[in-house]
């Protein structure tokens, strides 16, 4: 799945709900779900850190549909050519 189709499917699923309760609820959210991928990280369970991180993208990609953001693009024009500020791959920044 590109990352544009997962976008399209967390909103499918989620985005009258996530909009209705706003930017700022939704965001709240979003850090509470970075928490929890903490905390699987300290723990270092694969499993949990697949099902969090998942969770993360998710809220993510409803936060930019909140906010008109494609994500796919936004990730291309930025970081397309490498890294954005001396564009090599990998990054050659001192």
């Amino acid at each position: 799945m590109r990352i544009a189709e997962f976008q399209k499917r967390i909103e499918d699923i989620y985005f009258a709900r996530d909009n209705a309760r706003g930017l700022a609820g939704t965001h709240m959210w979003f850090c509470e779900e970075v928490g929890e991928l903490t905390r699987a990280l300290r723990r270092g369970n694969q499993a949990e850190l697949e099902g969090e991180f998942a969770d993360v993208f998710a809220w993510l990609s409803t936060l930019a549909s909140m906010q008109g953001i494609d994500l796919e693009a936004a990730a291309h024009k930025k970081y397309g050519a490498g890294c954005p500020r001396c564009r090599a791959t990998p990054c050659a920044c001192k």
